[in-house]
């Protein structure tokens, strides 16, 4: 059994290349039925944000699933050459993509350290995967330890202080840009969670002149009461855009809103000579070809890497008391996994001490002793004493796992029963007819 992780997250790969492979809710259930299809024998979780396209797979088969397959399947799924991609992918195996995904759950491999939306995503993500029937008894306990993990990392850490998430650095990079928000007329491309998070944030910068804009002018209009900000139908996006200082966008949506020329287009008559456009979405709204229009700066997400950065080094303290804890739960996850076949082999063995108890009391009440009126009380109490025994043994194993980690522990369980099948076997050999057993005294005694 292995566990591995293929991906490529802010840090290996550009925007340009994340948005190719990002999946949305109904696309990620498809390629996990896909998957399921292929590899009928493995689990599978497909973890696609903003920032990183990760897939998890456990295969207990002995070759099993190979990392070349699962980048085949995304190049594939997504219908692009996988050497368009390869080059920013990482590949973790076993420990290593287990304390990744603890890392990720946690926040601290997160562009903003600290943000608490990451949790959401991860729990959605592996919603979906339980949902395809795509889990198992691996990731299922992988991707619980990891949500343990991040609750402990967030009541036990100081890291998630202050405007620690995409939104709140996207808002900050405006701040930074615009001396006094409070003037500027901002426009919200989206009404989502991220969207909410954007207004939030503005909110209390003292920004007041907030539009926002959805697909579904119901949920706009209802984000819009909530915050007692402005709300426009999709329809009038050309114009918002026009009369804005601030545009900050996360609309879910596969293709361009605007191409360069579409844009240039419908915003020549701005009244407001600079446009700031702060584009978070993945895939992104606005063709990076925009920047080049006069008075028109377009930031992509990963454009706001500075700013996510300044906001990591506050927090270097907690990433580490945070790091203390994920290398000690993926050491518990570990200890786990590489535990899991022993439950099987003391079943086993179980089962081996308890024919071996029931074949020598069969021997002792044949013939004459047949017919004893004891035969009860002996099976109740060899019975017990086969308890016993295997509860010192089982002892001995857990201090073994203990000491000499799972592996060793179940290899002193193999060879247990690997003896105890010898003895089963040795006594089955003999009591055929002209069989001599060498473990009964008498036999020794007798002659030809």
């Amino acid at each position: 059994m292995k566990i591995l992780l293929v991906g490529l997250n802010h840090k290996s790969a550009p925007v340009e290349v994340r948005e190719k492979l990002a999946f949305d809710a109904p696309s990620t259930a498809g390629a996990l039925g896909r998957l399921k299809e292929r590899f009928a024998d493995a689990e599978f979780v497909l973890l696609s944000t903003c920032n990183r396209v990760e897939l998890y797979c456990a295969d207990s088969r002995a070759a099993g699933v190979q990392p070349a397959q699962l980048v085949a399947f995304l190049a594939e799924y997504h219908g692009i050459d996988p050497q368009a991609f390869r080059d920013f992918l990482y590949v973790h195996e076993d420990e290593d993509a287990v304390r990744h995904l603890l890392m990720v759950t946690s926040s601290l491999d997160s562009m903003v350290v600290g943000e608490a939306q990451i949790i959401a995503q991860v729990k959605e993500n592996y919603r979906l995967a339980c949902a395809a029937r795509t889990t198992g008894k691996v990731l299922n306990r992988l991707f619980h330890s990891a949500f343990y993990t991040s609750k402990k990392v967030y009541s036990t850490t100081a890291i998630t202080g202050g405007r620690v998430s995409v939104a709140g650095v996207a808002v900050e990079l405006a701040m930074q840009l615009f001396e006094d928000l409070s003037q500027a007329s901002t426009l919200v491309i989206g009404a989502g969670q991220m969207g909410e998070l954007i207004v939030q944030h503005l909110l209390e910068l003292g920004c007041r002149d907030i539009t926002v804009a959805n697909r579904t002018f119901e949920r706009a209009r209802a984000m819009a009461q909530r915050y007692g900000i402005a709300a426009a139908p999709w329809e009038s996006l050309a114009q918002g855009l026009s009369e804005a200082n601030i545009a900050i966008a996360s609309a879910a949506v596969q293709d361009y809103l605007y191409t360069r020329r579409d844009f240039a287009e419908r915003v020549k008559r701005r009244r407001n000579n600079t446009l700031l456009i702060i584009d978070v979405a993945v895939p992104r709204n606005f063709d990076p070809a925009i920047n080049k229009i006069e008075d028109v700066y377009l930031y992509s997400i990963d454009e706001l890497a500075y700013v996510a950065e300044q906001n990591r080094k506050t927090r270097e303290d907690d990433i580490t008391a945070g790091l203390e804890i994920i290398y000690e739960n993926a050491a518990d996850f570990m200890d786990w996994f590489k535990a899991r076949d022993i439950g099987p082999l003391i079943g086993r063995m179980k089962g081996e001490f308890t024919r071996i108890s029931e074949h020598e009391l069969q021997r002792f009440f044949a013939g004459v002793r047949c017919q004893a009126n004891c035969r009860a009380s002996a099976d109740l109490m060899v019975h017990r004493i086969v308890g016993k025994l295997m509860h010192c043994v089982i002892k001995n194993v857990d201090i073994v796992a203990q000491k000499h980690g799972p592996a060793e522990a179940a290899k002193m369980v193999d060879e247990i029963v690997r003896h105890a099948l010898d003895i089963t076997a040795t006594r089955a050999a003999f009591d055929h007819p002209g069989g001599m057993d060498p473990h009964d005294s008498d036999a020794h005694d007798k002659t030809p």
